[in-house]
């Protein structure tokens, strides 16, 4: 019985350390799953807390982890581990048989699994927390109390700083779409052979006071524009594919509202696009940045700001940075797969990210453009409006 103990907390010391390290390489990521979760539960409210909540997450899972490796004050530390697992097999369970939620965010981005495997993976580790609850008596601590505590010390410590650190350099290990080397037009297309959803376009208007739904070839009889309003048009799945594009809704559009992503991302050019979404810090990155975009101007490298905030909000902003590069609206929540920290700068060629840097890292940046070719002056694109 002792070895089987012993092999249980083998298992989920190093589960849990592996779990937490994958998710601490990118915190925001594990933030933005549960505000996937909160949005589903309609608690709006908590989305403003869901990167404390995950940076807290993220440190009592390697914390607990090492705790049960060590042996250190199980009795409290068995507890805490079969409340996180009960509330993570709620969560893995609620995405199975909801159906809302394909993904768990259980290892993150590098090991993305699917709602049933997840599911599958709490329930073997509540079996094993189950196991070392019942005998949390019988587990001696394999140190003593001063080199335990030092050990949970410095593993809280090394658990925030580094999650900090990615936070603003990007992570460690990059495993989101856009990651250097990687086509973002090729990460637009779905994979060879498989089927795309098909949609249909449907529209919603208001009618005494009611929202009305109708596709375009099923028009009510009695549409006129003084008894409907305008609300909004979306296209609905009416029958789901098998597999979709790892890019999804990264659209560029210019101040004139056309899509220019193609137009731009076939270009056989340096470029440098700035990510930036609406609640970015000022800092010393603004000064570096206005330094990147003198050199890559000397080289005719174009700089575009691809962002979520409005136009008319740019233009009033005090950022000397931003009026020297193109404006590009983009959906908020591409920015946030593209750029984990905000702002991030891309260097890309034909399509192809080429290199990318944190905000804290602009003077790497500036290092790179400054190697970089110079090229031909640009020719202008169609629509596409100058510098605000």
């Amino acid at each position: 019985m002792k070895t089987f103990l012993n092999i249980c907390r083998i298992i989920v010391g190093v589960l849990f350390i592996f779990s937490g390290l994958v998710k601490a390489n990118d915190p925001l990521g594990l933030s933005y799953k549960m505000q996937e979760f909160f949005e589903i539960w309609n608690l709006h409210a908590l989305n403003d807390y869901t990167l404390a909540f995950s940076i807290l997450m993220i440190t009592f899972e390697i914390v607990a982890g090492v705790a049960v490796l060590v042996g250190w004050q199980m009795r409290l530390f068995s507890w805490l581990l079969l409340l996180l697992i009960l509330f993570f097999t709620f969560l893995t369970g609620y995405a199975v048989f909801s159906g809302k939620v394909k993904e768990c965010g259980c290892f993150g981005d590098c090991i993305p699994l699917t709602a049933d495997q997840s599911f599958m993976k709490d329930l073997f580790l509540l079996v094993l927390i189950g196991v070392i609850f019942i005998s949390r008596n019988k587990i001696k601590p394999i140190l003593n109390a001063r080199a335990s505590l030092l050990i949970l010390f410095f593993s809280t410590v090394f658990t925030i700083a580094f999650q900090f650190h990615v936070m603003a350099h990007l992570p460690t290990v990059d495993c989101l779409p856009y990651k250097i080397g990687k086509s973002i037009p090729e990460g637009m297309k779905p994979p060879a052979g498989s089927i795309p959803d098909s949609t249909v376009i449907t529209f919603v208007y208001k009618k005494a006071g009611n929202d009305i739904e109708f596709t375009a070839d099923n028009f009510p009889e009695d549409f006129d524009d003084s008894l409907y309003t305008f609300v909004k048009r979306y296209d609905k799945i009416v029958r789901k594919g098998n597999a979709s594009p790892k890019i999804k809704d990264f659209l560029l559009k210019t101040y004139y509202n056309n899509d220019t992503t193609q137009a731009l991302l076939s270009e056989d050019r340096y470029q440098l696009y700035l990510f930036v979404k609406n609640d970015y810090k000022t800092g010393t990155w603004p000064g570096i940045m206005s330094m990147v975009m003198k050199s890559a101007n000397d080289k005719n490298i174009s700089g575009f700001l691809v962002t979520s905030i409005p136009f008319e909000t740019l233009i009033a902003t005090p950022l000397p940075v931003f009026t020297v590069m193109t404006p590009l609206a983009c959906d908020a929540v591409a920015i946030k797969t593209a750029a984990r920290a905000n702002p991030t700068l891309f260097l890309i060629k034909n399509g192809i990210i080429l290199n990318k840097w944190g905000y804290t890292d602009f003077d790497r940046a500036l290092k790179t453009v400054q190697e970089l070719p110079a090229q031909s002056p640009a020719t202008p694109l169609p629509e596409m409006p100058p510098a605000i």
